[in-house]
């Protein structure tokens, strides 16, 4: 719904660059979201990146902060104190960290709002680690921290001492845009019998697992698509070598259409050691696919009722392979699973984090300049 406000609000989002990952694509579809909805919004970023630009609105103002880690801080503070956004949103832990040091040097930390799209132990760059280990105190000087799904928000409760009443769970809108047309039963049947799979090439993602669990079914007509690029391609061709599955096994790399290879599979797999919410689970759903997934956090969220797909436990080869073996003979009815994907629409984050800023907004005693 378009901004009911009497004046456009001022909203400044603010994540280190638009590369190819989920947090990235969630933070620029949220940011458009927001300008169609007539408000005012600015997108600041480390450094310049071209994966999920596609995303971001011509509405959104693009801005890139100077290079270095203290230079773009001390900028993000002055943007921060001479602009006086209505409230400030940043999405990962090294942008949440310099996010709450400019905002309180600014004199605004009361509208500044964090966000947290994965585990602590999923963090793989030192700031990363160290604006995960400074939660405790920078959610103590900032309006809110907002988590990507039930059980994220309660382990940054639990674990990094964030005050419960700081704390939301806002589930990623994750539904694409445009929705997939309605799928039939028998049209999904008669799919070929192929499983596709979407996330960085890294050891979290665990295609590894995935790898071993497809090498062991029975039915060699089977085909997997691997959708992502990382640190771990060489390893994961090595491993479709060895198990002799490379003529069967495609990785195409990042793709930005990710809808068109999910639209021609019969079921999609996430294999992860641990995800915070779960993108591609829902993707998968979107296109009435069943989703077989470890249960390893966020996805057992979305995964909530067997007509979706399956859970199964983190690393288990064995029962991965069975439930892939299923979902490939039995797809079952694609309905339930499009309606339980438009849960996750854009609309129903936008509402949720409308809802947030306009409490925080009212909260606030720093004044709002813009």
């Amino acid at each position: 719904m378009p901004n009911a406000n009497a004046r456009p609000r001022t909203l400044l989002f603010y994540i280190h660059a638009l590369v190819g990952g989920g947090a990235e694509r969630v933070w620029a579809r949220l940011a458009s979201g927001f300008a169609a909805r007539g408000d005012r919004v600015t997108f600041v970023v480390d450094f310049e990146a071209s994966e999920a630009l596609p995303f971001l609105s011509h509405d959104v103002a693009l801005e890139v902060l100077p290079r270095g880690h203290g230079r773009a801080t001390l900028a993000l503070a002055r943007i921060l104190a001479s602009r006086g956004p209505d409230v400030s949103l940043s999405a990962l832990a090294a942008a949440n960290l310099k996010h709450a040091l400019a905002a309180n040097w600014a004199g605004r930390g009361d509208r500044a709002i964090l966000s947290y799209h994965g585990f602590f132990a999923s963090e793989p760059e030192r700031l990363s680690r160290i604006g995960y280990l400074a939660t405790p105190f920078i959610s103590r000087f900032t309006a809110a921290s907002v988590a990507v799904s039930n059980v994220l928000r309660d382990d940054l409760v639990a674990r990094f001492a964030v005050p419960r009443s700081r704390a939301r769970a806002i589930a990623n809108p994750a539904a694409p845009e445009p929705f997939p047309p309605p799928l039939t039963p028998s049209a999904l049947a008669l799919r070929p019998p192929t499983i596709v799979a979407l996330g960085r090439l890294v050891p979290d993602k665990d295609f590894v697992t995935l790898l071993r669990a497809f090498a062991r079914l029975e039915r060699k007509d089977t085909r997997l698509v691997i959708l992502g690029e990382g640190s771990e391609r060489v390893r994961l061709e090595a491993e479709a070598k060895a198990l002799g599955v490379t003529e069967r096994v495609e990785a195409p790399g990042f793709s930005s259409d990710a809808g068109a290879w999910v639209g021609q599979a019969r079921c999609l797999a996430l294999s992860s050691r641990r995800e915070a919410f779960g993108l591609v689970c829902v993707e998968g759903l979107a296109h009435g696919l069943p989703v077989v997934a470890t249960a390893c956090g966020g996805p057992a969220e979305i995964i909530d009722a067997p007509e979706l797909g399956a859970l199964v436990p983190v690393g288990d080869v064995v029962a991965l392979t069975s439930a892939l073996a299923r979902a490939l003979s039995e797809p079952g009815d694609p309905a339930p699973r499009q309606a339980r994907a438009r849960a996750f629409s854009l609309d129903a984050a936008l509402d949720r984090y409308d809802a947030l800023i306009e409490e925080t907004i009212s909260h606030a005693r720093s004044p709002a300049l813009a």
